[in-house]
């Protein structure tokens, strides 16, 4: 995402041998003053500055905010990355999924149908036993849920690479307890 920089804030920050690009809030005189919240959002409009939908004069608002008075500009938040649980992101690819189809229909280039910033989906764990007391129970159970649930992490798997800037960070297969697993289950 690039930036107007429009009060110079832009700067790179080295650590070890990693460049990050950063935006000052000293850049801008009053930023200093905002509660932590305030400064997250001020950093995001310093960063997403654009002229037209984000301009200084968004900035400047925010640098002059008055706690106790009443609000009189907008100001727009707009989200380096979404992340969201499979509850939530499943509808998110179906929508996705649904107007890349009527784009199609409509003659128009599917593939330009993405999300608008970066996504990543991550897939809950199940918590629903059926056996239970026997030394196979863990892994019997683990099948089952991947029976239950094969359509949809068939179609989450289909989503990750269908759509660009879109991650899904696919349930371990082992416990909780255990590192999660970057692999999609196995099982057919």
């Amino acid at each position: 995402m690039s930036s107007v920089d429009t009060f110079g804030s832009k700067g790179t920050l080295t650590v070890g041998d990693q460049d990050y690009e950063i935006f000052r809030l000293s850049a801008v005189e009053g930023l200093e003053r905002l509660p932590y919240s305030l400064k997250v959002l001020a950093e995001n409009l310093l960063r997403t500055e654009d002229g037209a939908n984000i301009t200084a004069d968004h900035v400047r608002a925010l640098a002059g905010w008055d706690p106790d008075a009443q609000p009189d500009t907008e100001i727009q938040f707009t989200p380096a990355r979404v992340i969201m649980q499979d509850f939530t992101g499943v509808p998110c690819v179906v929508d996705l999924a649904t107007m890349r189809e009527a784009v199609a229909e409509l003659g128009g280039d599917a593939q330009r149908i993405n999300p608008l910033a970066p996504a990543e989906l991550v897939i809950d764990h199940s918590v629903q036993i059926d056996v239970f007391g026997t030394a196979g129970a863990f892994e019997r159970n683990v099948d089952i849920e991947y029976d239950r649930n094969r359509e949809r992490y068939q179609f989450l798997r289909w989503g990750q690479t269908a759509f660009d800037d879109f991650k899904v960070v696919p349930r371990a297969p082992a416990s909780c307890t255990r590192s999660t697993s970057s692999t999609w289950p196995a099982r057919s």
